[in-house]
């Protein structure tokens, strides 16, 4: 049987709370849109069965702003050792392990909501194409800090290469 990886390896960093809105915004806009566009087929197209996408965009939308909170919750990061531990997702979780040596770019970015909160995302960009890596919510302060010290531990572990 194989070993199972040890998660518990330290205090879980979590995202602000405040990114619960930009979650909320970011679901409802979506909605809007695809309801705007079921709609427009439905009425204007003359699509008769164009209702049944609208019910259907309607009631993802509600679930997803159901599950905003616990879908925020979910999201956090540890620095270990060697590495940057992300998590992420309710039902299907995802782990990524980012090692410092293999970091190439530390981006901080910010989006419209995310600014007003106070809110930025951390991108980690490597090598390779799969270990693509989105801190989001992290207060601005914060990610500066966190963009710094990864910094710095990754010009170290590059170091020695």
């Amino acid at each position: 049987m194989p070993a199972r990886i040890d998660l518990s390896v330290g205090e879980w960093n979590r995202v602000s709370p405040k990114y619960v809105v930009v979650v909320v915004v970011s679901t409802l806009l979506s909605g809007l849109v695809l309801s705007a566009a079921t709609v427009f087929l439905w009425l204007v197209a003359g699509w008769s069965w164009a209702w049944i996408p609208l019910i259907v965009v309607v009631v993802a939308t509600l679930i997803g702003l159901f599950i905003a909170n616990r879908r925020t919750r979910s999201i956090g990061y540890i620095l270990r050792e060697d590495d940057l531990l992300f998590r992420r997702g309710i039902m299907f979780q995802r782990f990524v392990s980012v090692p410092y040596g293999r970091m190439q770019l530390i981006d901080i970015t910010r989006g419209p909501v995310g600014r007003m909160l106070g809110l930025a995302d951390l991108k980690f960009v490597t090598a390779a194409a799969s270990t693509g890596v989105v801190v989001p919510g992290l207060p601005e302060p914060e990610a500066a800090g966190l963009r710094d010290r990864l910094v710095e531990l990754a010009e170290s572990r590059r170091a020695g290469l």
